[in-house]
């Protein structure tokens, strides 16, 4: 019996996390065939994607691994300089698009299973905290040639560190649902102080903050929900509509005082469901100064290769122009996307073959996210 329960401990804490990872962080789509003159124009591309969730999973990202879509070698590969690293503290169970009530969660048996500290099991400011921890400590350590950027001044020393190192890498700290801050406005102080620089209201339930898309009420931003979006802006924190309901989304921006941001998401113009931007949406996003991210998964473009993503992208271009266009993958968030970040010369090729010029590939695929970053984001 005392050799059985062995066997399923370990089973559970060391096979059983990187096994729901493969399972759930697929790389399944078509690749398509990359020209030289994309190759030589992608050497010139630095790239920012604005959401992935790989910080929820059991794996050292200093190292290239053999499953998920980030690590820092494979962002190298990619010429992937700036990466959002979004945190995931809850999801629904029978996690859907259209309807998740808030009173279950999948991520409690990640917490135990991927062995995080017993405080996290039961909180979700816990795990948000304990997250934050190890994007620090990865920029902690001098071999990995990674910074984590949390004001403008940083960001900055950044790109002309890039310039001259190429292999240096660097990420900034997001929040996937507000529902960490646990209904109490005065919860941003203790995210902001833990370097979380952007902050999605809604993730797939609605919680104190805001209604969610995917919620059952679907309502809008929660009396606490305005005075945290205060708070927010006082701290140049970048408020992330991501995932929030059309109503969330107009009450955000009516109250607005600083540019917002869509860190992934589709557009119905491509893709029509309720995960996706209307054209409205779009247009009102762009009027406030927002940055929209196009992502990779197959219900935010319907498509599985990088010209569906270029269509993506080129159907928001025609409706808001290039500046308010950028990617947000949504990688290791649990999806099947056509390829890791290592192959981001799929999308440089996809928007040549789109009639795209090279300055504004440059831009959507990573000068407007810095420039956004430049101009919103602490000063120091």
């Amino acid at each position: 019996m005392i050799a059985f329960l062995f066997a399923v401990i370990v089973f559970i804490f060391g096979f059983l996390p990187p096994i729901a990872e493969m399972r759930l962080n697929r790389v399944a789509g078509k690749l398509i065939p990359v020209s030289e003159a994309a190759r030589k124009l992608q050497e010139t591309v630095l790239v920012a994607d604005m959401h992935a969730d790989s910080l929820l999973f059991h794996r050292d990202l200093s190292v290239r691994g053999s499953r998920g879509h980030v690590d820092l070698p494979r962002m190298r590969a990619g010429n992937v300089g700036l990466q959002v690293f979004s945190v995931v503290t809850k999801t629904p169970r029978r996690l859907n698009y259209n309807r998740n009530p808030g009173n279950s969660d999948n991520i409690t048996l990640v917490a135990m299973a991927s062995m995080w500290p017993p405080r996290t099991w039961f909180s979700l400011r816990e795990r948000a905290l304990y997250q934050a921890t190890r994007l620090t400590i990865l920029a902690q350590d001098p071999k990995n040639r990674f910074v984590q950027i949390h004001n403008a001044i940083e960001l900055e020393d950044f790109l002309i560190r890039n310039k001259s190192d190429s292999q240096t890498t660097a990420g900034l700290l997001s929040m996937e649902g507000a529902q960490p801050l646990e209904g109490k406005a005065e919860n941003v102080q203790i995210m902001y102080d833990a370097g979380y620089r952007m902050i999605g209201l809604a993730h797939f339930f609605d919680n104190e903050i805001a209604g969610s898309a995917h919620g059952i009420e679907k309502g809008g931003l929660t009396l606490v929900g305005r005075q945290a979006v205060k708070e927010m802006e006082a701290r140049h924190i970048i408020v992330d509509l991501a995932h929030s309901s059309p109503k969330t989304i107009n009450d955000v921006l009516a109250m607005a005082t600083r540019p917002v941001v869509v860190s992934h998401t589709g557009v119905k113009g491509t893709c029509d469901n309720v995960r996706n931007l209307s054209d409205g949406q779009l247009r009102a996003i762009a009027k406030n100064g927002g940055l929209i991210g196009i992502g990779y998964w197959d219900a935010a473009i319907c498509g599985d290769n990088a010209r569906a993503i270029a269509r993506a992208i080129k159907y928001a271009v025609s409706i808001v122009g290039v500046d308010h266009v950028a990617l947000g993958s949504d990688y290791d968030g649990a999806t099947a996307v056509p390829f890791d970040c290592s192959q981001m010369v799929q999308i440089t090729q996809a928007l040549l073959d789109e009639g795209f010029s090279a300055t504004h590939i440059r831009m959507i695929m990573g000068a407007n996210t810095l420039e956004f970053m430049r101009h919103n984001l602490p000063a120091k």
